[in-house]
C-alpha cells in the first residue's frame, strides 16, 4: 500500500529533512512513526498525502509513484487519503455536520448521499447526536472526533494522523488510539506520528523510529 524507496526531502532554508527512507506498509497495517521534534515525521506524512513532493526516491502509494504522478491527478490521491491533525483545523463558525461534510461538498457529491455518509461517520466517533453543535461547545477529544469523521467520510483506503492526540490527558488518547484499531479492523492503512511511547507500546503495533531524518528502528509485526 504504501512503499518509501530510497527517498530524501531537502528543503532550500533548512538542508535535509529526510536521508535515505526505505520501508513498506502493507494494507490494512496500522503503524506508529515516533521520534523526537523535528526528527521528519511530519515530513514523512506530507509527502505520502502529497502536500509535498521527495526531493529523491520513489514515495508509492497504492501503486502511484507520487514523485511523477502528474498535477491533474493530486486531487484523486489526496481523496484518497485522509488526513487528521492535532489541531482538529475545524471551522468554528460551521456546525459539526458542515464540517465533517466539507470534503464531500468539495467534490459535488449528493446533498441525500452527504447526509448518509456524514451521519455514518458520526456514528463511527460517538457523535451523531452532537451533528448540529459547534466546535466551540466541545470538549477536545470530541474536537478531535469531529476531525477523525472528517477524514473518513470520504472513505479513504489509507489515514494518516500527525500528533492526534498531542493534547489530550492519557486516557482520551487510548480512546483516539482504539478508534483508529477499529478502522485498521475494517482494511484501512493507518500511519500515526506520535510522542506517546507508553501508549505506542502498550498496543503493540509496528513502530518506525525516525532520527534526523533517518530511519533508525522498524520493529515490524507484534
Amino acid at each position: 500500500m504504501i512503499q518509501f524507496q530510497h527517498v530524501f526531502k531537502r528543503y532550500p532554508e533548512r538542508g535535509e529533512a529526510l536521508g535515505g527512507i526505505n520501508f513498506e506498509v502493507q494494507t490494512g497495517e496500522l503503524v506508529f512513526l515516533t521520534g523526537h521534534s523535528g526528527a521528519g515525521k511530519s515530513t514523512l506524512l506530507r509527502l505520502i498525502g502529497l502536500l509535498e513532493r521527495p526531493s529523491r526516491g520513489q514515495v508509492v502509494v497504492n501503486g502511484r509513484n507520487l514523485l511523477t504522478l502528474p498535477r491533474n491527478q493530486i486531487p484523486y490521491h489526496r481523496r484518497q487519503v485522509g488526513m487528521i491533525f492535532q489541531d482538529h483545523r475545524l471551522l468554528q463558525d460551521r456546525s459539526v455536520f458542515d464540517n465533517v461534510a466539507l470534503p464531500l461538498v468539495v467534490t459535488g457529491l449528493g446533498q441525500k448521499e452527504i447526509g448518509r455518509r456524514v451521519r455514518a461517520a458520526l456514528d463511527q466517533v460517538g457523535l451523531l447526536k452532537r451533528e448540529r453543535a459547534t466546535p466551540v461547545a466541545l470538549s477536545g477529544g470530541e474536537q478531535q472526533r469531529v476531525g477523525i469523521a472528517r477524514a473518513v467520510v470520504g472513505r479513504p483506503p489509507v489515514l494518516l494522523a500527525d500528533e492526534p492526540t498531542g493534547n489530550l490527558d492519557p486516557d482520551l488518547s487510548r480512546e483516539i488510539f482504539e478508534l483508529f484499531e477499529r478502522f485498521q479492523y475494517v482494511g484501512v492503512t493507518l500511519m500515526i506520528a506520535t510522542h506517546d511511547l507508553a501508549l505506542v507500546n502498550s498496543m503493540r503495533h509496528r513502530t518506525l523510529t525516525l532520527d534526523d531524518g533517518r530511519l533508525i528502528n522498524d520493529t515490524g509485526s507484534w
